[in-house]
């Protein structure tokens, strides 16, 4: 599957450094909270593992499915929610970790539908970040790396469910996405 990649952009043992990073300034803020982190599946399931086993605070894990993509290369816009509860966030420190932030309506839609519920606080904390204007406005406050607008697989990132395993992020080849 790794021959499908146009390059590779991280490694998995500088993917390890970045999270030792990223959970050191989490736990950092944290501290002397617990913490409701609630994972966007499927996506973001090998970096919520490798991560919050990281941060030794009192952590409550919930996932919340949403369907944008449809199977396709790029999102529609609609953010479909497989769930219809929520965990109770009232009053509660949330954490939402995606794994990537990309045109902004999955977490935005999963941000207004948390706000709604008053927590007091919901930071986004996402692997990548691509660098390009958003349909809506969201950004992260914890991001692993920052990327160009390409078309990633890799560390829990699918194209049509494949290439979720890949223990590297890097680019899929761009006749394989058309």
């Amino acid at each position: 599957m790794q021959c499908d990649l146009e390059r590779v952009l991280f490694e998995e043992p500088a993917i390890h450094r970045r999270f030792d990073e990223l959970a050191a300034q989490i736990s950092n803020d944290y501290r002397n909270h617990e913490v409701t982190v609630i994972a966007v599946l499927n996506g973001s399931l090998m970096f919520m593992s490798d991560l919050l086993r990281r941060i030794p605070l009192p952590l409550k894990l919930n996932c919340v499915s949403v369907v944008n993509y449809h199977g396709k290369a790029q999102t529609s816009g609609e953010v479909i929610f497989k769930q219809v509860a929520l965990p109770d966030v009232i009053g509660r420190d949330i954490l939402i970790l995606d794994d990537i932030l990309d045109s902004g309506h999955t977490l935005a839609a999963i941000r207004d539908k948390l706000e709604a519920a008053k927590p007091r606080s919901i930071p986004v904390c996402v692997l990548l970040s691509k660098k390009k204007p958003r349909a809506r406005h969201v950004d992260a406050d914890y991001v692993g790396f920052e990327i160009e607008d390409e078309f990633i697989v890799g560390y829990g990132l699918d194209f049509m469910e494949r290439y979720r395993n890949l223990p590297c992020i890097g680019v899929l080849r761009k006749e394989l996405v058309a």
